[in-house]
């Protein structure tokens, strides 16, 4: 071996990139000078394309695969300079690798509320986001059009203009669009769709592509959305004036069954008093003193009599009903104003709108919610 053959193997490159960032997108082979030793090994892996540039222009683009960089598989390297130097470079050339890798799970979001017409409900205004991907798919125009002469490259450098591009699509298809709000969540896949494509015609100048875009959500503003939960709500509670007719009929019937345990418990302490200011009074024989003379005992007063109801319906006679059971039947539409009742100790048979006790069965509204609720 010879010294030229040796020095000639002790300068020969190997030129390669690896990397674990996940943000990376492009990064320039540094080497002392710039300096590409002839023979040199290059390295292009899986998803990675090396672009050479050679005094300020582009000179050449690697696919994966290994290269011995000569003059015979550098056809356009050697129309720029010429290979005769032995060991030394006769040339100086930057060498940029480019990840031709998919960026996946990158976000955009609208910023500012969409201003669209819905058919229903008129103007409206609707935020939006989702995921995203991005792919190089011309490694020379991406770095001509957007990298230049920057030695790393990142997503970070160019995902704030690529949301941008993706809003001003969104906010344009989804103006034209004339979907209903309420249908938009079924057509998220076509509304992003019709948005990937708008977006690829202009990101396709960069040298890239978005082979994945995604709907996450559209949202309403948060008073809009409370106005259709309240609409949600009616249309559940079906017939609004039954409705109210059933919860006046339960609160008077929870108020009845108070007010009778409530008298109960009344009576019943009214009753050991009067046992207790009798016995006071036999004294402790049984006997009553015959100085003393008898109090005078208030008896309690007796409890309100509770009328039982008598229909007449069809020419029969259905009952007796306790009013709470009215009460039910009239929220359920089975006791009318117009229905003729009677109750013992009442003159014939008389409306249900003519009875006071059962005229408020029709007029009753439901108590207001307790606070906070």
């Amino acid at each position: 071996m010879g010294i030229f053959d040796f020095l000639s193997g002790e300068f020969i490159d190997v030129i390669h990139w690896t990397d674990d960032s996940r943000d990376t997108m492009v990064w320039r082979f540094e080497r002392e000078g710039h300096e590409i030793k002839y023979g040199a090994k290059l390295t292009v892996r899986e998803g990675q394309a090396a672009v050479f540039v050679h005094e300020g222009q582009l000179a050449d683009v690697f696919t994966p695969g290994l290269y011995m960089l000569e003059t015979n598989n550098m056809p356009i390297l050697t129309t720029l300079y010429h290979w005769d130097h032995g060991f030394k470079s006769p040339f100086k050339s930057e060498v940029y690798f480019v990840n031709t890798t998919r960026f996946s799970d990158l976000k955009w979001g609208t910023k500012n509320p969409i201003m669209c017409r819905d058919p229903e409900f008129g103007p409206v205004r609707i935020r939006a986001y989702g995921t995203y991907t991005v792919k190089v798919s011309d490694p020379s125009l991406f770095l001509t059009e957007i990298v230049g002469t920057d030695g790393e490259f990142t997503m970070d450098e160019i995902s704030y203009q690529i949301r941008n591009i993706i809003v001003q699509a969104f906010s344009r298809i989804v103006a034209g669009s004339n979907i209903p709000v309420l249908d938009m969540a079924a057509n998220t896949a076509d509304l992003g769709k019709m948005v990937a494509t708008e977006i690829s015609k202009v990101v396709a100048e960069y040298g890239l592509t978005i082979p994945e875009f995604y709907i996450e959500n559209i949202s309403l503003p948060e008073a809009v959305e409370k106005a259709m939960d309240k609409r949600t709500s009616m249309g559940i509670v079906g017939n609004l004036d039954n409705y109210m007719k059933f919860n006046a009929a339960e609160a008077m019937s929870a108020e009845n069954s108070a007010m009778a345990a409530s008298m109960g418990a009344g009576m019943g302490a009214g009753l050991g008093m009067a046992m207790a200011g009798q016995s006071a009074q036999q004294g402790p024989w049984g006997a009553r003193p015959a100085a003393s003379a008898p109090a005078a005992q208030t008896p309690p007063p007796p409890p309100p009599v509770e009328h039982v109801w008598h229909i007449a319906q069809n020419g029969e006679t259905k009952g007796p009903y306790s009013k709470a059971e009215m009460g039910q039947m009239a929220a359920k539409g089975l006791l009318k104003r117009e229905s003729f009742v009677w109750t013992p100790g009442q003159d014939g048979w008389l409306r249900a709108e003519d009875v006071t006790e059962l005229a408020q069965l029709f007029t009753v509204a439901p108590p207001p919610p307790p606070p906070g609720a």
